[in-house]
Formats: C-alpha cells, sequence, structure tokens
C-alpha cells in the first residue's frame, strides 16, 4: 500500500549485480572484472527471499545476462573486459535464478505469472492473484536471451506465452488493456489504460522483443498497440511543432470506454519519448518530452504523479527514476540538437544539488521541500547515470564500435545479435504455423500523423526542437510562467 517503498531488495546484492554493464560502458575494466569477480564468489540465489518476479527478471537477470554477453563478446568493444578463466558462470546464475522464478508461471489457469515467487520454495501460499500488465508482460526479452543462449525454449515460451494471454484480454471496443489482471480468471481488475506504472514496459517490450528475435507477431502486437494509444490517449493538437490547440499529451483513460479516468499522469510515462524515438515518431517524441522536462525545470525532479490539471504533485517523491534522462539521450542521438545536451545538463545539476548524499544519491522524499530518504534505488546506477554518461560522451563503443546496442528496460545494453534471431526450435507456442513458412515481418511504423523516420533537417539541427511559442504554452502548463 505504500506507493514509495518497492519490495525489491533480494537479499542477494542488488545494486551491484544491476551496475555492472554500466561500469563496461563506462570503460572501467578493473572495476568491471572486480565487480564481476565479487558476484561470481558471493552472490547466491538459495535464499528463504520472497521476490518480484519483474524487478528480479530486469534488473538481475537482465544484468547477469548483459555482463555474460560483453564478457565473450569476441570484439570487446568496450575495452578488455574479460576475466581469467570465465566458465560462463554468470549465465549459471542467471539459469539458476530463471529457474527460481519458473515456479510463478505454474498454477495459473491463464499462464501470466503470480507476481512473487520465494527463491527458495516457490509461490507462496498467501499469493495475490493479481499482477499488473507490465510486471507479467515484460519477461520476454530476457527469458528470451536466456533462452537462445542456452538453447532451451522454456523460459522463452513461459514469457511469450504470458504476453499473448495479456494481449488476448484486451477490450474488444478499445483495443486497450487495463493496468491489473486476475492471474487465474482473467478479469480485469485495474481498468486504467495508460503509459505509465503498471502498463510502460509491456508496450516497450513488443517493440524491443521484435528488434531483438525479429519475431513479426511482436511487431505486429506492438502497431495494433501503438495506434489504440493514439487513438485514444492521446489528447492535444494533431501535430506536435504546428497548428491550434493544447500540446499532445498522453492520458489515464477507462480501457473498455476510453473515457477519462484522472488528470495525473506519473514520472514513468516519461520513457515513452524514447520509445517513439525507436520506432520514428521524432516530432510526437519531442512535444512530450518538452512536457515532461518543463515539470523538471519547475521542480528540479519529476514528481512520481504529477496532477496535469492542478499543476501540481499528487505523489511527491522522485526515486531518482532515469526516464526522462532515457527519452533526452535518446531524443539526442536521433536529432543531435544541442538542445538535449542543455536538458541533460540541467538535469545533472539538479541531481547534484538536490539529491546528492555522503555516500551516493538520495530519493527525494518531497520535490517542492527537498527532503531526502534514506534509499538509492539500484536503477539509478544502472539506468541514470549510465543515459546521462552516454548523453554527453559521443565517443563511446555504444555509438561508434559499429555493433549495434539495444537497452533492456532497466538500461541493460545488449548487442542486437543474429544468435537471437535464430531460435533453435521450431514452434515457440503449439498451432503456430511452421516457422519456415513465416511471412516477412511487417514494416515498422510509427501509427501518428508526423511523418515517420524522416532524419530531421540539418536546419532545424540549431533550432530549439520546438517554436518558441509551442516551448512557452507548455511552460504555462505546467505553471513555469
Amino acid at each position: 500500500s505504500n506507493l514509495n517503498i518497492n519490495d525489491v531488495l533480494g537479499n542477494y546484492s542488488l545494486t551491484l549485480i544491476d551496475a555492472l554493464d554500466t561500469l563496461a560502458v563506462m570503460g572501467n575494466s578493473s572495476e568491471f572484472q572486480k565487480a564481476v569477480k565479487l558476484v561470481i564468489d558471493t552472490v547466491s540465489f538459495d535464499k528463504d527471499s520472497t521476490v518480484q518476479v519483474f524487478e528480479a527478471t530486469i534488473r538481475v537477470l537482465g544484468s547477469l545476462l548483459s555482463a555474460h554477453i560483453i564478457i565473450t563478446d569476441t570484439k570487446q568493444p568496450f575495452g578488455d573486459m574479460t576475466i581469467k578463466d570465465y566458465d560462463n558462470e554468470l549465465l549459471h546464475l542467471a539459469h539458476d535464478l530463471a529457474v527460481r522464478l519458473l515456479p510463478a508461471f505454474e498454477n495459473t489457469k491463464t499462464g501470466i505469472p503470480y507476481p512473487r515467487v520465494n527463491l527458495k520454495k516457490g509461490v507462496p501460499p498467501d499469493s495475490h492473484n493479481e499482477t499488473c500488465t507490465a510486471g507479467a508482460g515484460s519477461l520476454l526479452v530476457e527469458f528470451g536471451i536466456l533462452s537462445r543462449l542456452l538453447g532451451d525454449s522454456t523460459f522463452e515460451w513461459v514469457a511469450r506465452r504470458a504476453v499473448k494471454a495479456l494481449w488476448s484480454l484486451r477490450s474488444n471496443n478499445t483495443g486497450l488493456l487495463g493496468n491489473v489482471v486476475n492471474i487465474q480468471t482473467g478479469h480485469w481488475v485495474g481498468k486504467q489504460s495508460g503509459l505509465g506504472a503498471g502498463s510502460d514496459s509491456f508496450y516497450e517490450y513488443l517493440l524491443k522483443s521484435y528488434i531483438l528475435f525479429g519475431e513479426k507477431e511482436d511487431l505486429e502486437m506492438f502497431n495494433a498497440a501503438y495506434q489504440n494509444i493514439q487513438n485514444h490517449l492521446r489528447r492535444g493538437r494533431e501535430a506536435c511543432n504546428e497548428g491550434e490547440g493544447d500540446p499532445p499529451l498522453y492520458v489515464n483513460v477507462n480501457m473498455y470506454t476510453g473515457q477519462l479516468m484522472n488528470t495525473w499522469i506519473d514520472s514513468l510515462q516519461a520513457f515513452f519519448p524514447g520509445l517513439q524515438v525507436l520506432i520514428g515518431d521524432v516530432e510526437d517524441a519531442i512535444c512530450l518530452h518538452a512536457f515532461y522536462y518543463a515539470i523538471w525545470k519547475r521542480y528540479g525532479a519529476l514528481p512520481e504523479r504529477y496532477n496535469w490539471q492542478l499543476q501540481a504533485p499528487d505523489v511527491p517523491f522522485y526515486p531518482l527514476r532515469p526516464e526522462l534522462v532515457e527519452s533526452t539521450y535518446l531524443l539526442y542521438q536521433a536529432t543531435k540538437n544541442p538542445f538535449y545536451l542543455h536538458v541533460g545538463m540541467d538535469i545533472l545539476q539538479s541531481l547534484e544539488k538536490y539529491t546528492k548524499a555522503k555516500c551516493g544519491y538520495a530519493t527525494l522524499h518531497h520535490v517542492v521541500e527537498k527532503t531526502k530518504e534514506d534509499r538509492m534505488e539500484s536503477f539509478f546506477l544502472s539506468e541514470t547515470c549510465k543515459y546521462l554518461y552516454l548523453l554527453f560522451d559521443e565517443e563511446n563503443p555504444v555509438h561508434k564500435s559499429g555493433n549495434k546496442f539495444m537497452f533492456t528496460t532497466e538500461g541493460h545494453v545488449v548487442s542486437v545479435d543474429e544468435r537471437f534471431r535464430n531460435s533453435l526450435w521450431e514452434d515457440i507456442l503449439p498451432g503456430e504455423e511452421d516457422s519456415a513458412q513465416k511471412s516477412k515481418p511487417t514494416e515498422l511504423k510509427a501509427a501518428n500523423f508526423s511523418s515517420n523516420c524522416n532524419r530531421v533537417p540539418d536546419e532545424r539541427r540549431y533550432l530549439l526542437p520546438l517554436k518558441s511559442n509551442y516551448m512557452r504554452q507548455i511552460d504555462r502548463m505546467v505553471g513555469l510562467i
């Protein structure tokens, strides 16, 4: 019931594991090697700990796989990150963790997993039958990578089955999904459809699963989901940088009717401009990003929930989240507009000014009063710091090595590699057509009105991304002027 506390600390050196590939991306081979050895020597998942399946997957499993891929990469793009006598220990640890998470997928009538599992004993007897869409439907990237590295389809199969089960429960009327579902009955307990907490990474992983594995159905689901989001969640004028009316905004609606449910947005939604960049909907991304940046400018942080009607935080804490930085980084990569370096500098200075503590960086308890909490989430090192670093490091191997990289929802870097596109099994789910007859994947398309995948013209690179009258409009919208 306490929004502010996320029970993710599984008693297994969470922050150490989650930060592994950050050290590699920063080129710090000695610290990376030291940290990997520390994990190999000290971390065990044979613990009487109850953990969230989703958080354990994205923070721990994802990082172990990312570090394993970095260590075993023959090209070593980040410098020499090899480990002497490395014998796939991180992959074995990842496998062990995933096996301990598998009971969450058993004894559920829908195939949608339980939200929590005890690493020693399986699903606790007093477990809830309710889970959120993002938590149950954002396991496919990590589970799919593990399956393809091991040549064992089990993990990808259960994760894909959960995605399909959720997808099949979408509204016949709007095509939208809710945010909380009963895993036994398939009944929607939370009927809110939005882009923030409870839903965010479900959409992100439909697209990223396609990018990584090339499965046509993932792209088809994403394109349909994106179209429904545009049709029912997007408010405001049609185009970002021209025309009359309010700036575009994505709101929370009832999944069955498309009617507005409340007037708040949450800070997790700030990931969406970054996702729009990945599909080429750069113009819309520019507008939405500007809205979140305006809120940041007002408070020096993003409140967890912001009421756009009242122009005030509904939930005032900021746990060092990365989403705005992530979108800033991706928009800079897409446009090379120095404005986004300025945004990054602003964010960096705010973090230094308001969140720095004696031994790290602290969650802000209240974005207005700037009071701190004794907590630094592991994603601060795995995502917030990494995206800020990459924003300013033009020469980083992520950008220069010729390798193609993708970031998981926890910011873990994974090479987009042919071996992940070849599954060793024919049909991942029964009843599918033979994989040999799979048709060419449908095109990746932005379902919005703005131009798709047009590179931003040079003359716009050094102007503000948004015309000044629209910038002022957004500033007024959040009470900055």
